[in-house]
């Protein structure tokens, strides 16, 4: 892939709220132009810092724009000229850092996050498309719809950072929106996907904009009558309780965590409460958690995107016993990797089928499978083998 090059530059484009009163950044490039380049390449990131030219991310790798480095005049021009109002400037300016939405007409919407380098202003800007992909388009499986239709209890979303989380939520959101006649209460950090109403009705809330953190909105979204609850993030003890106590009331909330397997997701939920409450926060987990689903994306094999690479635990009783007796918590993974009749599957079994099927190769299956080794045993059994062994 050459370089990308920025298009001809938009004389009426905003370059910035300090543009025309600094002859120091008059030069500053468009970010409406960059994100359009971007966009145009099929980036899922764009990265702005002084020192550098603007790089975006395709197909999980970087690559610089075909511009010279900018300064810390014209990286900081670009940051903030993506914030929208006075508080998320005042705030990175303040605190740092920044969470917001930057979106550009005619080109798409972007979760950003603003912060310092080497003293100078930085961002990253990731890519919301504005239609919600389908189960189908994303690669999830049946058991990923019929979490979505669960009537209550708690599923989670794991998985690193741009490991398309948020994707999946919308996606399992947009079911129940079609599906049930309901009212569906989003709280995230910050709205990426815009949901309209269908079957059901549906009320986004925003930190910072409409409430001031997970845990006052959760404890307020009890009160206003929903049924399926999104929540962005679990940061912290109280928004965990929380969305516990919602799960035993009779609602589904649906949650992100970064965990990397199933069996981190549960060490780490029951890890988040304090020592002596471990215990019963055991059992109100194993009897209100309905599934986990970790996620991870490669390179796909014909090098046109990344492919979703899953492990998903279903709550059965199995599941539920290993749970809440720490004895048997050592046990999940083995349990998880013999549920494939309930959906169940582990990364190693999920990435054999990816190879055996030739949508992502061996190198890339490598680095989401806990042993490589283990790999490829499981592909010899399932008749893989190399191609100049073929």
């Amino acid at each position: 892939m050459a370089l990308p090059t920025l298009p001809p530059r938009d004389p009426g484009a905003d370059h910035g709220p300090d543009s025309s009163a600094d002859a120091a950044v008059v030069d500053v490039p468009s970010l409406r132009d960059i994100v359009h380049t971007a966009i145009t390449h099929g980036a899922s990131d764009v990265h702005i810092r002084a020192g550098a030219p603007p790089i975006i991310r395709v197909a999980g790798d970087l690559w610089p724009l075909d511009i010279p480095p900018l300064t810390e005049q014209q990286a900081q021009a670009l940051v903030l000229s993506a914030m929208a109002t006075d508080r998320e400037r005042e705030e990175f300016l303040h605190d740092l850092e920044c969470d917001f939405a930057y979106f550009a007409p005619g080109i798409g919407r972007f979760r950003a996050n603003a912060y310092r380098s080497r003293g100078g202003a930085a961002m990253v800007l990731r890519h919301v498309k504005e239609v919600i992909p389908t189960f189908e388009e994303l690669g999830l499986p049946r058991v990923a719809h019929d979490m979505a239709l669960l009537p209550s209890g708690l599923v989670l979303v794991c998985g690193p950072t741009g490991s398309g989380k948020t994707t999946t939520l919308a996606a399992m959101i947009d079911a129940v929106n079609t599906e049930r006649r309901c009212h569906i209460l989003t709280i995230e950090d910050p709205i990426e996907f815009l949901h309209a109403n269908k079957a059901a009705t549906i009320s986004q809330r925003e930190l910072h904009t409409d409430t001031k953190d997970f845990s006052r909105a959760l404890r307020s979204g009890m009160r206003q009558d929903p049924d399926v609850i999104l929540v962005g993030e679990i940061r912290d003890v109280d928004t965990l309780r929380t969305a516990l106590q919602a799960a035993e009331t009779g609602h589904l909330v649906l949650a992100t965590l970064h965990a990397r397997t199933v069996v981190d997701a549960v060490n780490r939920v029951i890890d988040i409460f304090p020592v002596d409450e471990q215990r019963q926060a055991r059992l109100s987990i194993a009897e209100s958690l309905q599934g986990v689903m970790c996620q991870h994306l490669v390179k796909s094999a014909d090098g046109s995107g990344r492919t979703l690479v899953l492990e998903v635990g279903v709550a059965t009783p199995r599941v539920r016993e290993a749970i809440g007796d720490p004895e048997k918590t050592g046990r999940l993974q083995d349990i998880v990797s013999e549920g494939q009749f309930y959906g169940m599957r582990t990364f190693e079994q999920d990435a054999v089928r990816l190879v055996m099927s030739g949508q992502i190769t061996i190198h890339e299956a490598e680095k989401v499978v806990p042993r490589a080794a283990d790999l490829h045993v499981a592909l010899r059994r399932a008749g893989y083998r190399e191609p100049d062994q073929a």
